[in-house]
Protein backbone atom coordinates (compact mmCIF):
# COMPACT_ATOMS: atom_id res chain seq x y z
CA UNK A 1 0.00 0.00 0.00
CA UNK A 2 1.63 3.09 -0.98
CA UNK A 3 1.95 6.54 1.22
CA UNK A 4 -0.85 8.45 -0.01
CA UNK A 5 -3.49 5.67 0.19
CA UNK A 6 -2.25 5.24 3.96
CA UNK A 7 -2.77 9.25 4.39
CA UNK A 8 -5.72 9.20 2.95
CA UNK A 9 -8.01 8.61 6.58
CA UNK A 10 -5.66 11.26 8.19
CA UNK A 11 -6.21 13.90 5.36
CA UNK A 12 -10.02 13.27 5.56
CA UNK A 13 -10.18 13.57 9.69
CA UNK A 14 -8.44 16.43 9.33
CA UNK A 15 -10.83 18.16 6.61
CA UNK A 16 -13.76 17.48 8.65
CA UNK A 17 -12.11 18.77 11.62
CA UNK A 18 -10.77 22.17 10.08
CA UNK A 19 -14.42 22.67 8.85
CA UNK A 20 -16.19 21.56 11.54
CA UNK A 21 -14.01 24.49 13.51
CA UNK A 22 -14.64 26.71 11.22
CA UNK A 23 -18.53 26.17 11.37
CA UNK A 24 -18.11 26.49 14.96
CA UNK A 25 -16.22 29.90 15.71
CA UNK A 26 -19.09 31.35 12.42
CA UNK A 27 -21.59 30.51 14.76
CA UNK A 28 -20.15 31.11 18.37
CA UNK A 29 -18.35 34.36 17.30
CA UNK A 30 -20.90 35.23 14.55
CA UNK A 31 -23.23 36.78 17.38
CA UNK A 32 -20.65 38.82 19.16
CA UNK A 33 -18.72 40.09 16.63
CA UNK A 34 -18.89 40.81 12.75
CA UNK A 35 -19.01 37.57 10.40
CA UNK A 36 -15.56 38.66 8.58
CA UNK A 37 -13.65 38.81 12.19
CA UNK A 38 -14.94 35.27 13.28
CA UNK A 39 -13.94 34.01 9.27
CA UNK A 40 -10.53 35.55 10.08
CA UNK A 41 -10.00 33.87 13.47
CA UNK A 42 -11.34 30.30 12.10
CA UNK A 43 -9.19 30.60 8.95
CA UNK A 44 -6.62 31.39 11.59
CA UNK A 45 -6.63 28.54 13.61
CA UNK A 46 -7.07 25.94 11.02
CA UNK A 47 -4.21 27.88 8.63
CA UNK A 48 -1.84 27.72 11.38
CA UNK A 49 -2.70 24.11 11.98
CA UNK A 50 -2.12 23.65 7.70
CA UNK A 51 0.81 25.14 7.99
CA UNK A 52 2.30 22.92 10.85
CA UNK A 53 1.57 19.79 9.05
CA UNK A 54 2.77 20.44 5.96
CA UNK A 55 6.06 21.46 8.16
CA UNK A 56 6.00 18.18 10.10
CA UNK A 57 5.41 16.34 6.82
CA UNK A 58 8.36 18.21 4.99
CA UNK A 59 10.62 16.88 8.14
CA UNK A 60 9.42 13.78 8.12
CA UNK A 61 9.89 13.19 3.87
CA UNK A 62 13.47 14.35 4.33
CA UNK A 63 14.01 11.82 7.50
CA UNK A 64 14.00 14.72 10.14
CA UNK A 65 11.78 15.65 13.28
CA UNK A 66 11.27 19.11 14.88
CA UNK A 67 9.60 19.00 18.57
CA UNK A 68 8.60 23.13 18.68
CA UNK A 69 7.02 22.12 15.39
CA UNK A 70 5.24 19.24 17.00
CA UNK A 71 4.16 21.17 20.02
CA UNK A 72 2.68 23.94 17.92
CA UNK A 73 0.84 21.72 15.71
CA UNK A 74 -0.97 19.60 19.32
CA UNK A 75 -1.38 23.56 20.52
CA UNK A 76 -3.36 24.06 17.13
CA UNK A 77 -4.96 21.03 17.19
CA UNK A 78 -5.93 21.31 21.56
CA UNK A 79 -6.93 25.27 20.76
CA UNK A 80 -9.74 23.50 18.13
CA UNK A 81 -11.05 21.21 20.66
CA UNK A 82 -11.14 23.67 23.08
CA UNK A 83 -13.21 25.71 20.76
CA UNK A 84 -15.44 23.36 20.32
CA UNK A 85 -15.85 21.78 23.44
CA UNK A 86 -16.33 25.80 25.02
CA UNK A 87 -19.15 26.07 22.36
CA UNK A 88 -21.21 22.92 23.18
CA UNK A 89 -20.59 23.75 27.10
CA UNK A 90 -22.26 26.87 26.42
CA UNK A 91 -24.67 26.69 23.51
CA UNK A 92 -28.49 26.26 24.97
CA UNK A 93 -29.46 22.85 22.60
CA UNK A 94 -27.46 19.69 21.78
CA UNK A 95 -24.55 20.05 24.36
CA UNK A 96 -24.16 15.90 24.07
CA UNK A 97 -24.24 16.12 19.86
CA UNK A 98 -21.42 18.32 20.22
CA UNK A 99 -19.45 17.66 22.80
CA UNK A 100 -19.58 13.77 20.62
CA UNK A 101 -17.57 15.54 17.86
CA UNK A 102 -15.52 17.71 19.97
CA UNK A 103 -12.42 15.01 20.04
CA UNK A 104 -12.17 15.02 16.11
CA UNK A 105 -8.95 17.33 15.93
CA UNK A 106 -6.80 15.74 18.57
CA UNK A 107 -8.24 12.36 16.24
CA UNK A 108 -6.58 13.74 13.45
CA UNK A 109 -3.24 14.94 14.95
CA UNK A 110 -3.60 11.24 16.63
CA UNK A 111 -3.98 9.67 12.70
CA UNK A 112 -0.75 12.07 11.81
CA UNK A 113 1.11 10.37 14.32
CA UNK A 114 0.12 6.85 13.48
CA UNK A 115 0.51 7.42 9.88
CA UNK A 116 4.62 8.64 10.30
CA UNK A 117 5.06 5.89 12.65
CA UNK A 118 3.92 3.57 9.45
CA UNK A 119 6.31 5.32 6.93
CA UNK A 120 9.09 4.98 9.23
CA UNK A 121 8.80 1.48 9.36
CA UNK A 122 7.67 0.21 5.99
CA UNK A 123 9.12 -1.75 3.72
CA UNK A 124 9.33 -2.03 -0.02
CA UNK A 125 7.67 -4.82 -1.68
CA UNK A 126 10.83 -6.72 -2.14
CA UNK A 127 12.16 -6.43 1.30
CA UNK A 128 8.37 -7.89 2.07
CA UNK A 129 8.70 -10.79 -0.47
CA UNK A 130 12.05 -11.57 0.93
CA UNK A 131 10.37 -11.94 4.48
CA UNK A 132 7.71 -13.94 3.56
CA UNK A 133 10.27 -16.37 2.02
CA UNK A 134 12.33 -16.41 4.99
CA UNK A 135 9.38 -17.10 7.46
CA UNK A 136 8.18 -19.96 4.43
CA UNK A 137 11.61 -21.25 4.47
CA UNK A 138 11.16 -21.37 8.36
CA UNK A 139 8.25 -22.98 8.59
CA UNK A 140 9.36 -25.99 5.96
CA UNK A 141 12.54 -26.49 7.97
CA UNK A 142 10.47 -26.90 11.12
CA UNK A 143 7.80 -28.80 9.64
CA UNK A 144 10.51 -31.34 8.10
CA UNK A 145 12.40 -31.71 11.64
CA UNK A 146 8.96 -32.20 13.45
CA UNK A 147 8.09 -35.18 10.81
CA UNK A 148 11.81 -36.46 11.39
CA UNK A 149 11.33 -36.51 14.81
CA UNK A 150 8.14 -38.29 14.27
CA UNK A 151 9.52 -40.81 12.36
CA UNK A 152 12.38 -41.43 14.45
CA UNK A 153 9.87 -41.61 18.06
CA UNK A 154 8.02 -44.16 15.87
CA UNK A 155 11.00 -46.17 14.72
CA UNK A 156 12.57 -46.48 18.03
CA UNK A 157 9.18 -47.29 19.27
CA UNK A 158 8.49 -50.15 16.83
CA UNK A 159 12.63 -51.29 18.22
CA UNK A 160 11.60 -51.31 21.45
CA UNK A 161 7.79 -53.60 20.96
CA UNK A 162 10.22 -55.64 19.28
CA UNK A 163 13.03 -56.08 21.80
CA UNK A 164 10.23 -56.33 24.35
CA UNK A 165 8.34 -59.11 22.54
CA UNK A 166 11.95 -60.91 22.50
CA UNK A 167 12.74 -61.12 26.36
CA UNK A 168 9.08 -61.78 26.78
CA UNK A 169 9.86 -65.09 24.65
CA UNK A 170 13.10 -65.76 26.28
CA UNK A 171 11.77 -65.25 29.66
CA UNK A 172 9.13 -67.49 28.95
CA UNK A 173 11.42 -70.39 27.63
CA UNK A 174 13.90 -69.39 30.40
CA UNK A 175 10.59 -70.04 33.41
CA UNK A 176 9.75 -73.54 31.15
CA UNK A 177 13.26 -74.62 31.00
CA UNK A 178 13.68 -74.00 35.02
CA UNK A 179 9.91 -76.02 35.49
CA UNK A 180 11.26 -79.00 33.39
CA UNK A 181 15.15 -78.80 35.22
CA UNK A 182 12.61 -78.61 38.60
CA UNK A 183 10.58 -81.51 37.85
CA UNK A 184 14.10 -83.43 36.43
CA UNK A 185 15.79 -82.64 39.81
CA UNK A 186 12.37 -83.67 42.06
CA UNK A 187 12.42 -86.76 40.25
CA UNK A 188 15.83 -87.08 41.30
CA UNK A 189 15.34 -86.08 44.68
CA UNK A 190 12.85 -88.83 44.78
CA UNK A 191 14.58 -91.70 43.69
CA UNK A 192 17.88 -90.89 45.65
CA UNK A 193 15.68 -90.56 48.96
CA UNK A 194 13.49 -93.63 47.83
CA UNK A 195 13.84 -96.79 50.07
CA UNK A 196 14.57 -99.03 47.19
CA UNK A 197 17.62 -96.89 46.02
CA UNK A 198 20.09 -98.49 48.31
CA UNK A 199 18.82 -101.98 47.55
CA UNK A 200 18.77 -101.58 43.60
CA UNK A 201 22.21 -100.10 42.99
CA UNK A 202 23.69 -102.94 45.98
CA UNK A 203 21.87 -104.84 43.42
CA UNK A 204 23.40 -104.19 40.62
CA UNK A 205 27.08 -102.96 41.59
CA UNK A 206 27.84 -105.70 44.30
CA UNK A 207 28.31 -108.99 41.24
CA UNK A 208 30.90 -105.56 39.46
CA UNK A 209 32.56 -104.20 42.74
CA UNK A 210 32.38 -106.59 45.64
CA UNK A 211 32.84 -104.87 48.66
CA UNK A 212 32.16 -101.40 47.73
CA UNK A 213 29.48 -99.59 49.29
CA UNK A 214 27.41 -97.67 45.94
CA UNK A 215 27.37 -94.34 46.39
CA UNK A 216 25.12 -91.90 44.34
CA UNK A 217 24.81 -88.14 44.38
CA UNK A 218 23.08 -86.26 42.76
CA UNK A 219 24.23 -83.69 40.24
CA UNK A 220 25.15 -79.81 41.24
CA UNK A 221 22.79 -77.28 40.19
CA UNK A 222 23.69 -74.13 41.16
CA UNK A 223 25.50 -70.79 40.25
CA UNK A 224 29.08 -71.89 39.24
CA UNK A 225 32.62 -69.83 39.86
CA UNK A 226 34.64 -69.02 36.71
CA UNK A 227 37.89 -70.14 36.92
CA UNK A 228 40.20 -67.47 36.45
CA UNK A 229 42.44 -67.06 33.07
CA UNK A 230 45.52 -66.45 35.92
CA UNK A 231 44.56 -69.66 37.70
CA UNK A 232 44.11 -71.86 34.21
CA UNK A 233 47.70 -70.88 33.60
CA UNK A 234 48.76 -71.54 36.88
CA UNK A 235 47.46 -75.01 37.35
CA UNK A 236 48.95 -76.12 33.39
CA UNK A 237 52.03 -74.61 34.61
CA UNK A 238 53.66 -78.08 36.21
CA UNK A 239 57.10 -78.66 35.81
CA UNK A 240 58.21 -82.04 35.00
CA UNK A 241 59.14 -83.15 37.93
CA UNK A 242 56.05 -82.00 39.42
CA UNK A 243 54.07 -83.70 36.71
CA UNK A 244 56.14 -87.06 36.90
CA UNK A 245 55.47 -86.71 40.69
CA UNK A 246 52.02 -86.34 40.28
CA UNK A 247 51.43 -89.13 37.23
CA UNK A 248 53.59 -91.58 39.68
CA UNK A 249 50.90 -90.96 42.47
CA UNK A 250 47.81 -91.20 40.59
CA UNK A 251 49.25 -94.53 38.92
CA UNK A 252 50.11 -96.14 42.17
CA UNK A 253 47.46 -94.90 44.11
CA UNK A 254 45.88 -98.19 43.78
CA UNK A 255 46.72 -101.90 43.40
CA UNK A 256 47.44 -102.87 40.50
CA UNK A 257 49.05 -99.88 39.15
CA UNK A 258 46.39 -98.28 36.74
CA UNK A 259 46.84 -98.27 33.10
CA UNK A 260 48.09 -94.96 31.25
CA UNK A 261 44.18 -94.33 30.48
CA UNK A 262 42.57 -94.77 33.73
CA UNK A 263 45.18 -92.93 35.13
CA UNK A 264 45.51 -89.81 32.57
CA UNK A 265 41.39 -89.78 33.25
CA UNK A 266 41.79 -89.04 37.15
CA UNK A 267 44.54 -86.86 36.35
CA UNK A 268 41.82 -84.62 34.23
CA UNK A 269 39.41 -85.26 36.78
CA UNK A 270 41.63 -84.23 39.70
CA UNK A 271 41.84 -80.72 38.34
CA UNK A 272 45.04 -80.81 36.91
CA UNK A 273 46.07 -79.82 33.08
CA UNK A 274 48.79 -80.82 30.42
CA UNK A 275 49.23 -81.37 27.47
CA UNK A 276 48.59 -85.02 25.58
CA UNK A 277 52.27 -84.98 24.78
CA UNK A 278 53.84 -83.77 28.30
CA UNK A 279 51.32 -86.51 30.13
CA UNK A 280 52.61 -89.26 27.75
CA UNK A 281 56.43 -88.15 28.51
CA UNK A 282 55.96 -88.13 32.23
CA UNK A 283 54.16 -91.59 32.02
CA UNK A 284 57.12 -93.19 30.31
CA UNK A 285 59.35 -91.81 32.74
CA UNK A 286 57.59 -93.11 35.46
CA UNK A 287 56.71 -96.18 34.25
Amino acid sequence: MSAKKTALPAVAMTAVSMVLTLAVIMMWLGTAMPWPVALVVGLGIDGGWLATLAYERRLAAQGDHSTPVTAVGWSFGLVATGVLVAHALTGEENTGAWLAVAWLPVAAKALWLVHGLWERTALTTEALDAIQGIQQEARDEAAVARARLRAEAATEETRLTAVTQAGARVAKVQAQTAERLSEAWSTLAEAREGAETGRALTSVTTPVTPGVTPRWELPLWGPTEPVSPLALEAASALSDDALDALVDRIRHSESPALSYREMAARFRAAGHSASEVRLRSAWKRVA
